[in-house]
């Protein structure tokens, strides 16, 4: 068996790993959003919920295959802990504080109805710097970096994630200020005064029929 099969399953998994986080980012983003009219959010919150499993499943991988390989020199300690890394230090730094962000996501959303509502919103806006941070450590401290594939795919991945969140903004905003106003857009009725009516007519006496 190569000794670096470890290697390339911590590295292949990280990948994948990173790649079904832009997923369920992106499908958080939208889902709110409404991009689509004829999405069914129901299937889109199952999906936006599965891929979000699956991508804690490949960091598991990613994070066991970096303990049991001697490429590096990776124990627990290295993984779990800021800082404890020698080997590019900052960048795996990085990917652990990634990590323990994920988990603060992924347990509010299991816990989400046990939380106050704006307690789980904020918890949940941590998606936001789990994947900026993701993207930096895979960048900076990942083997596969030099690739050209990997270049793209991460400049796309980057695009997709600014272009939704800017979309979800400004569709927020459209939807926001017609309640927080509350006018009618058609113009008041004009009031009458008095001095502006017609002045009655007298009432014609009614002649009893003959």
């Amino acid at each position: 068996m190569n000794p670096q099969i470890w290697w390339f399953l911590s590295r292949a998994s990280g990948t994948v790993a990173w790649f079904l986080l832009t997923v369920s980012v992106l499908l958080g983003i939208l889902l709110p959003a409404k991009m689509f009219p004829s999405q069914r959010p129901a299937w889109i919150t199952d999906l936006h919920r599965w891929v979000g499993g699956l991508t804690v499943t490949f960091l598991a991988f990613h994070l066991a295959g970096l303990a049991v390989d001697s490429y590096v020199d990776f124990g627990w300690k290295e993984i779990f802990v800021p800082f404890a890394s020698e080997w590019k230090q900052i960048p795996v730094t990085l990917g652990v504080v990634s990590f323990w962000l994920m988990v603060m996501v992924q347990v509010s959303s299991l816990i989400m109805r046990r939380l106050p509502r704006t307690v789980w919103r904020r918890l949940h806006l941590l998606s936001y710097p789990t994947f900026a941070l993701t993207s930096l450590h895979g960048t900076l401290a990942g083997t596969d970096a030099s690739s050209s594939l990997y270049a793209v795919s991460s400049i796309a991945a980057v695009i997709a994630v600014v272009f939704a969140t800017i979309y979800r903004v400004l569709a927020g905003r459209r939807r926001t200020v017609p309640r927080r106003s509350g006018k009618s857009t058609y113009p008041p009725p004009s009031k009458q005064t008095v001095s502006d009516q017609p002045p009655s007519q007298p009432s014609q006496p009614k002649v009893a029929a003959q």
